[in-house]
């Protein structure tokens, strides 16, 4: 009977290791898939064949700036903003070149930080009667002149921003004046009673004026004579009787930020001292071209290379068309036969 037992015992003693084998493999192996999670692969967006362009153009916009005006004239509105944009961060925006792109489909104008003038702020406005929101903050060029050219040119206007250095400000303060509403009938119970007929000068659709370092006693005096006007408003979903902040409105953004968010900041970014208008070419090694320089010297190479076989094409077709003479003028043919018939003769006369 042992012996007979023996097989049996054998053959589940082993199956029960397999089992206990199988098990701690399943176990020690189950953690590792979970230690090591796949990530899935995130593919990033190429850049646009647009924004690349724009990014050549930026990085030698100095260079176009004296052909600009007839350039852009074929260039789309956003293609004009994006330029301008471009040109405020390379601190190459002036009366000439905002003047040059200006479009009258514009519903936004960042000139902070810039050269602009005046002079440039009312061309502009003359052109671009559609703004609602514009910028002219650290403008140090534009004075109360150009502001009360701005609204009165562009009477749709509903967001101004301004202020944020000493000269501004100051300007700013001074324009505060120009920006109240003067009006003919002084009988209406609220703001919202009057009609637009009524308003004789100011800004008759301004909203919103963002003025970070506006001092206490000018917010009171113009809050209490324009309660229409909300100055520097907060950031909330819902406020101000159900309407929302737009995002112009807001401090601490960028009012032509969407126009250049898609392109590459090597567009604007310069080394070293930022050219000004009177030495805006860059400073080139003695080694090293311009851009002009490499583009004669393209051509003088191609048409060097094409030379001869333009030769041979003006050969080919000159005896081609000499032939298409002899085979349609008569006194061509003539002359032919006769000089062939004057050879064969010489021939037969003069044989060798």
């Amino acid at each position: 009977m042992e012996n007979s037992d023996s097989p049996a015992e054998s053959l589940s003693a082993t199956l029960k290791k397999l089992e206990l084998v199988t098990s701690s493999a399943a176990s020690s192996s189950s953690p590792s898939s979970f230690q090591f999670p796949v990530l899935p692969f995130k593919r990033t967006k190429p850049p646009s064949l647009v924004g690349l362009c724009l990014a050549i153009i930026g990085k030698h916009l100095e260079e176009i700036i004296p052909d600009l005006r007839e350039i852009a004239t074929s260039f789309p509105p956003d293609i004009k903003m994006a330029i301008a944009a471009v040109a405020r961060r390379r601190k190459l925006l002036d009366d000439e070149v905002i003047i040059s792109l200006a479009d009258a489909s514009w519903e936004i104008l960042d000139i902070s930080c810039s050269e602009v003038t005046d002079y440039g702020l009312e061309k502009v406005s003359e052109i671009c009667r559609s703004l609602l929101a514009v910028d002219i903050s650290r403008c140090r060029n534009v004075t109360p002149f150009g502001v009360s050219q701005l609204v009165q040119h562009c009477q749709a206007l509903e967001t101004l921003r301004c202020g944020g250095c000493p000269r501004s400000d100051d300007n700013a303060r001074k324009c505060l004046g120009l920006l109240k509403l003067k009006l003919n009938d002084l009988e209406g119970d609220s703001w919202e009673e009057l009609d637009t007929t009524e308003i004789t000068h100011g800004a008759r659709s301004l909203r919103w004026l963002v003025w970070p370092n506006i001092d206490p006693d000018s917010l009171e005096s113009f809050s209490a004579e324009c309660p229409q006007v909300k100055v520097n408003p907060k950031p909330s979903p819902l406020s101000l009787k159900g309407f929302t902040v737009p995002r112009e409105a807001l401090q601490g953004i960028v009012l032509d930020e969407p126009v250049v968010k898609e392109l590459n900041p090597s567009a604007w970014s310069v080394c070293g001292p930022v050219p000004n208008k009177i030495m805006s070419m860059p400073i080139l090694s003695p080694t090293e071209l311009s851009i002009a320089e490499k583009f004669r010297l393209a051509f003088m190479e191609r048409d060097t290379r094409l030379a001869p076989k333009r030769a041979k094409n003006a050969r080919q077709h000159q005896r081609r068309a000499k032939r298409e003479w002899m085979m349609t003028n008569t006194d061509a043919k003539a002359i032919a036969h006769a000089s062939n018939l004057s050879r064969s003769l010489n021939r037969d006369m003069f044989p060798k």
